[in-house]
Parts: structure tokens; sequence; C-alpha cells
């Protein structure tokens, strides 16, 4: 499920996507490398990226939190959430009318939502904006709802090291009406926010995460997320959005490098997951051995193909490259999405080796 972002070469979009998330545990099929001899080792969604208009500043509502710990982005701009509602309204699946909004604090999106009819759950961490969210529903007949969460830490893996507002998903679906949908069928939901400024890669990497084990919220079918995610190259300028700090105003922070965070440019990446997305040897069964080898390739993102080949598997690197053709001189970053899930298949379809994948013990905890 690795997508390109907006702005960058397709081959080289995965360096901006890598990060880690929970310690990989590996299934069937897999050894730690001391047990073997050293003479043995040897398109994934549907994806739109959207360009939009540059927009100027939306008005600042007066009465933004005061005990913000750090900045977040919120939409200010009524054309840029036209502009989003038109996106997230024109897909396919034209039947989804239901809308999860992460963190929509002032609400200009959320109104624009409502605006066409659709039924919307907000769910915001900061209790200031509650009031004002609750304010938008009235006389609309349950046609919106608000929770408050986070939904950047639903189904935490630590609850030690989250602070709250957190929730169970299977808790939160339950109370708000929500049922699951078969993998088969279309999209029960479409979620839109903006990633948080800091930790933006661990995030997208446990959402990933939980797409391909099934769990969290992909327990109820093929959930479309909408989300901002800072890139410097991409079109849509940090102009166009509201940054809030812990003084409830436009400031600028003392770090440089913080500035530089909070500036990036945004852009829009849609993800939806392909109803085929599992095969017969990619199932939430050994996604965690999928997800180890990207992690070992991307520690080492300028080796060459062949040599990631000697120290992930036993099986015959030669005979890999052979079946999946590629050179032998090919490295890791002029590899597209779709030919990592096929090396992946490729090894795992090796009928010759009761043995199919090394593994470090140091890589429980690295982070890439």
């Amino acid at each position: 499920m690795w997508l390109p972002v907006a702005g960058l070469p397709p081959r080289l979009t995965l360096t901006a996507f890598t990060g880690a998330g929970r310690s990989c545990i590996l299934g069937s099929g897999a050894a730690r490398r001391k047990d073997v001899l050293a003479r043995n080792r040897r398109g994934l969604s549907d994806f739109h990226p959207q360009l939009l208009p540059n927009l100027g500043f939306g008005d600042s509502p007066s009465w933004v939190s005061k005990c913000r710990l750090e900045p977040r982005r919120y939409i200010t701009s009524p054309r840029l959430a036209e502009t989003l509602v038109r996106v997230l309204r024109e897909n396919r699946e034209k039947t989804c009318q239901l809308f999860l909004e992460c963190n929509p604090g002032p609400g200009i999106l959320t109104q624009a939502l409502l605006e066409t009819g659709a039924r919307v759950i907000a769910l915001e961490s900061d209790r200031t904006f509650i009031p004002h969210l609750e304010s938008l529903g009235k006389n609309l007949n349950g046609k919106l709802e608000v929770v408050h969460c986070d939904f950047f830490k639903l189904d935490p893996t630590d609850y030690g090291t989250v602070k709250p507002p957190i929730m169970i998903s299977k808790m939160l679906f339950q109370n708000l009406g929500i049922q699951a949908l078969p993998w088969s069928k279309g999209i029960p939901l479409k979620v839109m926010g903006i990633f948080p400024i800091k930790n933006e890669r661990r995030t997208l990497w446990k959402l990933l995460h939980d797409l391909y084990s099934c769990t969290s919220i992909y327990r109820y079918g093929r959930i479309e997320l909408n989300m901002f995610i800072s890139e410097k190259q991409y079109q849509e300028p940090w102009s166009s959005f509201d940054i809030y700090t812990q003084n409830g105003q436009l400031e600028k922070p003392k770090s440089r490098e913080s500035l530089e965070e909070i500036q990036q440019n945004l852009c829009l990446v849609q993800l939806t997951p392909r109803r085929n997305l599992f095969t017969d040897n990619l199932t939430p069964v050994n996604y965690d051995v999928f997800f180890h080898m990207l992690k070992q390739c991307f520690m080492k993102r300028n080796a060459k193909l062949i040599d990631h080949l000697h120290s992930l598997s036993p099986v015959d690197a030669m005979d890999i490259l052979k079946k999946t053709k590629k050179k032998e001189k090919m490295k890791i970053t002029n590899l597209y999405p779709r030919d990592f899930k096929q090396l992946f298949e490729t090894i795992e379809c090796s009928k010759d080796y009761t043995c199919k994948w090394l593994y470090d013990d140091f890589m429980d905890d690295r982070i890439v």
C-alpha cells in the first residue's frame, strides 16, 4: 500500500513514507539469520493526488484554544473547503455519504460538507472547539455528531505513552452505529484530516499497519483516507491554513526547525485499499513479514536489490531477480511500489525452500 506523493518522482516516493510502527513479529516460513548457514544467504492501492488552487488566509476564530502544547493545523479558508468537498464527493464511490473528520477545529470544512447533505462525524481532541462544532449541527436531524477524541490516537499500541483523549475504534463505531462492510463491497466511510506536524511518517506507518492487518478502522471495510501531509514540492501553500499555538495566536516559533516544519507546503493524499489488495501470498496473516522486508530495504536505500535479497532470504537471489525481471545492479530507489509486492510474493512462492525469510533481532525495535 505504498503511494506516490504529488511532486515526487514515482520511484522515489517510498522514501517519503518510510518510518517505523509496531515491532514486526515474523510468521511461519521465517528464520533468524544465525540459524541459517552463511553459504545459503544469498501497485497496491487506488491513488489520486490532487492539485489544489492557491488560496489565502481564512478568518481566524477568536476563541481558539490557549492550552495547546504543540502547533496544530486547521483549514480556515472557505474556498479551500469548497474545493475539498468537490474532491471528496466526485469519486467513484458516490453512494458513500458518511464522513469522519479528524480535528476539524473551527469547522470550516465541516460546514461545507453538511451543506451538501452529507452525514459528518467530527472527532475533535480540543474541548474548546466542541461547543462551536455542536452548534453547526442544530436543526440538521442528526447529520452532525461531535465526539471528544483524537483520531490519530485510536487504538494505541501502548496506552502508557499516549495522552488522552484516546478511544477504541470498536467502541466508537458501535456507539455511532457504523456497520462493517465486506472487503469486496463499497467504502463504508471517508476519513478527512491533516496529519499531526510531528511524527507524520510514524502516524502514516501505523495506519498502513492497521490496513494490512485489517485491524482498527479497517475492521469495518475499505475505508478511504483523505489526508494532508507535508511535502515541500507540493503546490498547496501553508498560508491556506491557520496554525494555533499554545498562546492561541499565529506566531513564529523560536526554533528555526519548528518554523520550517510548520511552513512546509501540504499535499492531499487519497488512499483507498484495493478490493484485490490481498492475495494468496500476501494476507493479513503474513503482512508482518512484508513490513519487515520493507523496513530492512529502506535502512539502506541506496544499496543494490541483490544485496538486500542476500540479507532477507535464503532463496536464490539470482533466481528471484530472473523471475521478477529485475537487473542485478538495480537499487532499492529504482523500485516502484508494486515491485515490492511482486518481490515479496515471488519469495513466498518459492517451493524449494522451507525457510524463506531471515530475521535479525535488532530489527525488532529499529526505527527506519
